[in-house]
């Protein structure tokens, strides 16, 4: 578990670094059978979130196996699955409306920044 939570981070970090907005980690180990950690972001558009989506997907090539990326076509809610880390890039609203930081509000907060 130690080096899923040290991938999230460093996801939470170049997510930062993009100028990624509200980003927060749940770990949900024993809570969820598909994955250990959420990472959770909010761009400021479309096309930010898309750019969020490809600068992940480069970080992460290499250090971490990448199993799917969905929703870069519409862009309002991109999931990019690491399979241990999923990552949910969203719009304000696309992240508001579905709430799934509340669905999964039993998982502890990790502190990243």
């Amino acid at each position: 578990m130690k080096l899923a939570s040290a991938f999230a981070k460093r996801i939470a970090r170049v997510l930062k670094d993009k100028k990624a907005e509200n980003i927060r980690i749940i770990n949900v180990k024993g809570l969820s059978t598909v994955t250990e950690f959420f990472v959770f972001a909010t761009a400021t558009s479309t096309v930010h979130n898309r750019a969020l989506a490809e600068e992940v997907r480069l970080k992460g090539r290499g250090e971490w196996e990448l199993h799917h990326i969905e929703g870069v076509e519409g862009g309002d809610w991109i999931l990019i699955d690491f399979v241990e880390v999923i990552v949910h890039l969203f719009l304000t609203e696309t992240r508001d409306f579905y709430g799934l930081e509340q669905l999964w509000g039993d998982g502890k907060e990790v502190q990243w920044a």
